[in-house]
């Protein structure tokens, strides 16, 4: 088969499509055909040399793809050959075969295609595990969400809304702010606009209730000052490449978490659990149209480079994706 990977660690031009041996079927494993994979965060910083798989995992990128059922292990009754699937994976989604566990597999929701599928099973993963299941975002509170254009944003945006919390973002731009604030956020241009003020103004100085930051470093110190009492950070990342410090007495006085997380490397049972709420939870929301996934672009498996510095420019909304097929 053929697959994207990182013969050394570097920028974007490492990427290379070559031919490799196809990865064996495990008896509660399904091999996927695979149509599209999205691009992360966590794809960059591993072909970078940062952030590599699991060691169960393959070593190219790729956590989450698109495709159709090829085969499935002995142990394995809830899908069958044919079926149109997405899927969940710790590493090796670009390529033109996946083996995953069964249990980290969805059907295409009604209403989405097949390739726009691809970019969700990772954003839903990460925004319903940290914002629902870790930080317990309840109706009424508000969240604030940093890079709401992104993939992560976008979905933790509508995914809030949905709930009936009130959102606040932050992005770069005004076509970003308008493509916010048409998802039902207040958004907060960062180039203009210190968004520590921005809450105290639009909560009435209470602060925020959860804030979903993929920015880290010195905006860890400015989350503590908009956070509300027993309110709760959730850092998922730190691309600011920054480390982080902060007044743990000002924490301690709001009675305030800050809870890092990835998801990746969570135990397989932890992953399971995140995508059985999923399904249960989120693919609802997507099949009666109040949730659905925004892709930016797609690229073909020989352009991969240029689907990275898509991402890489911060000039994308949504998800982009590398199709196979």
């Amino acid at each position: 088969m053929r697959a994207i990977t990182t013969p050394t660690f570097g920028d974007a031009d490492v990427l290379t499509l070559t031919e490799i041996e196809a990865p064996a079927l495990g008896e509660h494993d399904v091999r996927i055909m695979v149509m599209a994979a999205g691009v992360n965060g966590a794809d960059l910083a591993q072909r970078r040399g940062t952030y590599p798989s699991p060691r169960s995992a393959p070593s190219w990128p790729g956590l989450e793809v698109s495709g159709t059922i090829a085969e499935r292990g002995a142990g394995v009754t809830r899908f069958t050959v044919g079926d149109e699937v997405c899927a969940l994976i710790p590493g090796g989604g670009y390529a033109e075969q996946v083996v995953v566990d069964a249990r980290l597999v969805l059907p295409v929701p009604q209403g989405v295609s097949q390739l726009d599928s691809a970019g969700l099973p990772e954003v839903c993963a990460t925004v319903f595990s940290n914002v629902f299941m870790l930080a317990n975002l309840q109706p009424g509170e508000t969240l604030l969400v940093h890079g709401g254009s992104s993939g992560i944003g976008s979905m933790a945006i509508q995914l809030a809304v949905a709930h009936g919390a009130k959102v606040l973002t932050t992005v770069g731009n005004a076509e970003k702010l308008a493509f916010v604030e048409g998802l039902g956020a207040t958004g907060i241009n960062y180039n203009d606009e210190d968004f520590v003020e921005v809450v105290k103004l639009e909560t009435d100085g209470a602060g925020v209730d959860v804030i979903l930051d993929l920015v880290g470093g010195e905006y860890l110190a400015r989350n503590i000052r908009a956070l509300a009492t027993e309110g709760r950070i959730m850092s998922i990342a730190n691309q600011s490449g920054e480390a982080s410090t902060f007044n743990i007495g000002e924490l301690m006085m709001k009675r305030g978490r800050i809870w890092g997380t990835t998801l990746r490397s969570r135990p397989l049972a932890e992953r399971v659990a995140i995508i059985a709420s999923v399904r249960e939870k989120v693919w609802p929301l997507i099949e009666r149209g109040l949730v659905h996934p925004i892709i930016d672009s797609v690229y073909s498996a020989n352009d991969a480079a240029d689907a990275h510095r898509r991402v890489e420019s911060s000039a994308h909304i949504g998800k982009v994706l590398i199709r196979f097929s």
